[in-house]
């Protein structure tokens, strides 16, 4: 998954401002105790990621 659509799903599924801030306060235990942003930064797969907050969130598995 590139960036883009991570970024870009992020902000279909919670609004872009909540996205942003999601993505730089919201620690998940699935990425070691890390923010997306923190993840992202440390080498994470976008995908990897984007799995994380679906599970956090229960998100339904048709958005995976």
């Amino acid at each position: 998954m590139r960036l883009s659509h991570f970024w870009q799903r992020m902000e279909e599924h919670f609004g872009a401002a909540y996205a942003e801030s999601l993505s730089r306060d919201y620690v998940f235990e699935e990425l070691g105790s890390r923010t997306i942003r923190q993840a992202l930064d440390d080498g994470f797969d976008a995908k990897e990621v984007w799995h994380a907050v679906c599970q956090a969130f229960d998100l339904p598995a048709h958005v995976y």
